[in-house]
């Protein structure tokens, strides 16, 4: 009879110690209307938030410095949003934690341009339409610089990239860094096509989940429940396809074929492919891409000294949340 108590003791506390550590913690959290984020309305109409202790409220911002600003004041908990755009925030003083990676653009976002340019050295002295603001221009710069193209060496017209994309199919623009479905549509001008896409660019744009400090101070487990939370989702989109884009279509507003055609340029980041991102040993690592993309925005005098990726980053919740 003791063993037996004994063994029951031990039960237990495996069970306590295995049960969801959150019990309706709350976050609010923001991200635009982008594909890659889609899996959090999977997450929150499937049940898996409120599964792992969460009760969390999503919205959409579409404005950049609107969500930045609401997570530098602690208007929100969280944000979905590109990781070299996060290096920023963070550098700039958020106080931030990415929790995980979300996903990343392998095709869905590129350059186009007109038929006389049919390579990136060919834009030499030509007009380009992107947004600096955004992660276009990391994207732009970094496909530059693997070509040998200086910056200075061609005129940039700085407009939203859905403008951008539109301009360059009015015959407005040489090329444009600009997203589905203006990729698409760039053949509607005469010798207009794609010059090159995330896809030939893989882990520069790169969408991660990121939480304010405070929010997991108060909540203790609160990143390891939204990434086990995440990576739920994703394995359930992976396992649903059709019923994951009408769902996530309705979330945001679109048609499911616009949201299946959106889905065919990123690649999901469920559990496997977080704890292969997080691991220092692997090139590519979310720690190299962080440290490259804050390099970047130094040398452009974005921010002002070298990023503390340490201090954004952890592989701490992906690391838990797949045990």
């Amino acid at each position: 009879m003791k063993r037996a108590a004994q063994a029951l003791i031990v039960l237990a506390l495996v069970c306590l110690a295995v049960a969801p550590a959150l019990a309706g913690a709350t976050l609010k959290i923001a991200h635009a209307t982008w594909v890659g984020y889609g899996p959090l309305y999977i997450a929150k109409e499937q049940g898996f938030f409120q599964k792992n202790g969460l009760d969390v409220e999503l919205t959409v911002i579409e404005d950049e410095s609107q969500y930045a600003a609401a997570m530098a004041s602690g208007s929100i908990d969280g944000v979905g949003n590109v990781l070299d755009r996060e290096v920023i925030h963070f550098a700039k003083g958020t106080p931030e934690m990415v929790v995980c990676a979300m996903d990343e653009s392998a095709g869905g976002d590129g350059i186009v341009s007109s038929g006389a340019i049919k390579t990136l050295a060919d834009l030499k002295g030509k007009t380009v339409g992107l947004d600096k603001s955004t992660t276009s221009y990391f994207f732009f710069l970094t496909a530059l610089k693997k070509a040998g193209v200086a910056e200075n060496a061609l005129t940039i017209q700085e407009m939203a990239a859905s403008d951008a994309g539109a301009a360059f199919v009015a015959e407005q623009l040489d090329a444009a860094v600009t997203w589905e479905p203006w990729l698409s549509k760039s053949s509607e001008r005469k010798g207009g096509h794609v010059l090159v896409t995330s896809k030939d660019f893989p882990r520069t744009i790169v969408d991660v989940l990121a939480l304010r400090k405070e929010a997991v101070e108060k909540n203790p487990g609160a990143d390891v429940a939204l990434a086990k939370s995440w990576y739920e989702a994703v394995a359930w989109y992976k396992a649903n396809p059709d019923a994951g884009n009408a769902l996530m279509a309705k979330a945001m507003g679109l048609k499911t074929e616009e949201m299946a055609d959106m889905a065919k340029g990123v690649r999901f980041f469920g559990k496997t492919e977080n704890v292969d991102f997080f691991d220092r040993k692997k090139p590519g690592n979310i720690f190299e891409v962080a440290a490259r993309a804050g390099a970047f925005w130094q040398a452009k005098g974005i921010i002002s000294k070298t990023l503390d990726v340490d201090g954004l980053i952890s592989d701490k919740a992906v690391t838990e949340a797949a045990r």
